[in-house]
């Protein structure tokens, strides 16, 4: 934790015609929010990236994928600059160009984690720091999930890359359903712990989050086809398809291998993998592996 002195801290009560209009859709949205930097624009398609705080290598490389390339197509970033999924998701955003902005659990004059002191100030110049405590507001752990109802009124969507069955992202999930958000959840490896929360998620009809084209078909954006949202809806669907498809990553795996890590039937995976095949989600390395494209 490093207390960073200011002079340029703004104060925007509820009453202000600069107070975010997002906000002003919900009940119990903060009175006054402290700024250092801009607010997220209200015109412009946003996003809110969030996830484990002890996230995979895997969790680590999505999460700054995905905020890049939607940040590269002119969507802004929200997320709480929280180590793991949030920092990658701010580096990401910031790779893509587009203004990012963190919600923070604290005053905005204080960096935390002190690990993230150079991240702070690159999102500070790049779009802007909001809480809704006052400046000098140590972190508290009581903070960190009232934060979350903020990120989630901010965005339009939002995307979570990795979480545990008990994760703290899912409280922002939680705030999100409650404020009638579009919920995506990104598919990982079955055995991995971290998955569950995400898993869970599409489970009870969160949108699966399979490409960067999936999210932009939200704000009508390039790369959204009538093909792809039939491939959504497909996938939303067929919940074995879901299965044998977050077995896959970059690295090819045979049937058999599959099979061990989902206990389907050999019958099933292998009508499952060609389905995913003429979908266009996966493709064939050789005669015995696949991997996601």
């Amino acid at each position: 934790m490093e207390e960073i002195y200011h002079t340029d801290i703004e104060c925007i009560d509820k009453s202000s015609s600069r107070y975010p209009k997002r906000l002003r859709n919900y009940k119990g949205m903060p009175k006054r929010l402290y700024v250092r930097g801009n607010l997220p624009r209200d015109d412009c398609p946003t996003v809110a990236v969030v996830g484990a705080r002890r996230c995979s290598t895997y969790g680590s490389r999505q999460a700054y994928y995905y905020a890049k390339e939607l940040s590269r197509a002119g969507i802004q970033v929200i997320s709480g600059l929280a180590l793991g999924v949030d920092g990658r998701a701010h580096s990401g955003a910031l790779e893509g160009g587009t203004a990012t902005y963190a919600v923070l659990g604290c005053g905005v004059d204080i960096c935390y984690p002190g690990q993230h002191y150079d991240l702070y100030r690159q999102v500070w110049q790049s779009g802007g720091l909001i809480s809704e405590q006052p400046p000098g507001t140590r972190p508290l752990g009581c903070y960190f999930p009232a934060r979350n109802r903020i990120i989630s009124a901010l965005a339009d969507v939002i995307l979570v890359v990795e979480a545990r069955e008990k994760s703290g992202a899912l409280i922002t999930v939680d705030f999100a359903l409650e404020q009638g958000k579009t919920v995506y959840a990104l598919p990982g490896p079955v055995d991995s712990s971290l998955s569950v929360g995400c898993h869970r998620l599409l489970e009870q009809g969160a949108g699966v989050a399979w490409s960067v084209q999936t999210l932009l078909g939200e704000w009508g954006l390039e790369g959204s086809t009538e093909e792809t949202s039939a491939k959504k809806r497909h996938l939303r669907l067929a919940s074995d398809l879901n299965l044998v498809y977050s077995c896959l990553d970059l690295q090819p795996k045979s049937p058999h291998e599959i099979i061990e890590m989902t206990h389907f039937s050999a019958k099933k995976v292998i009508n499952s993998l060609t389905e995913l095949e003429l979908e266009g989600f996966v493709g064939r390395i050789g005669q015995k592996f696949y991997q996601k494209k």
